[in-house]
């Protein structure tokens, strides 16, 4: 699985080089070569393999344990000219939940953007109550997407493998309707946001390890562009 996983990764990596290539012998809109790759820029290369359909793939594969939320975001890439917008909005909103999340991981991803809370950091042990604290924080997290109108948010709850799965999948499905629960009562649409609960089925550490465990006890955020931002990026109005 491991030998299939690379070599199908490196297709896709293949994939992108010559559609980036066939972009850039087409494309009117500049021929100066950028000295980094920034990004908003790596946003729009990503869209190249074909849309939400390929780029769902191509978050699946080359993540491997980035999970279910970075395949999401990659997933939903338009590319092209309106990804590298798209980017660029994303990078102002990412910066802002940088500056206002105390304790969360903020990553931009393709075009759109990633947040990882610690479950230590939003609930006490085996509860799905968000704490005063966190509270402060996932009104924050609303404020932004109060912002930022025109984006899909997908919330995803994980727990160690500590104890059944009878017990981690309600408690991890829970804990991600917390937050969705907090955002929504902020003002935020629901129509917008979709939660889920992976138990401990997608762990990013060691479960023999004290900090492996801490790790995988989160709650992870997933923004990306939805249907309007999309066309109007396509259109240049962003």
């Amino acid at each position: 699985m491991k030998f299939l996983r690379s070599s199908l990764s490196f297709l896709l990596a293949l994939l992108l080089l010559v559609n980036n290539f066939a972009q850039a012998q087409t494309s009117t809109v500049s021929t100066e070569k950028p000295k980094g790759m920034s990004k908003t820029l790596k946003g729009g290369i990503i869209g190249g393999l074909g849309g939400a359909v390929a780029g769902g793939v191509a978050g699946r594969l080359i993540g491997g344990k980035s999970g279910t939320a970075k395949g999401a975001i990659i997933g939903a890439v338009v590319g092209g000219t309106a990804g590298a917008l798209i980017g660029r909005k994303m990078d102002k909103a990412a910066a802002e939940l940088r500056r206002d999340l105390e304790g969360a991981k903020v990553e931009r991803v393709g075009e759109g953007i990633k947040i990882t809370f610690a479950s230590g950091i939003l609930f006490a042990t085996n509860s799905s109550s968000l704490t005063p604290e966190a509270a402060g924080n996932i009104d924050q997290l609303a404020a932004t997407l109060k912002k930022y109108a025109d984006t899909n948010v997908l919330i995803e709850g994980h727990t160690d493998a500590s104890g059944s799965d009878a017990i981690n999948q309600p408690l991890s499905e829970r804990r991600a309707q917390a937050v969705s629960n907090e955002i929504q009562a902020q003002g935020v649409d629901a129509g917008r946001i979709e939660s889920k609960g992976y138990g401990s089925s997608q762990p990013v550490g060691d479960n023999n390890t004290a900090a492996g465990k801490a790790a995988n006890r989160r709650v992870e955020v997933a923004i990306y562009a939805n249907e309007k931002m999309q066309k109007a990026a396509k259109k240049g109005q962003l």
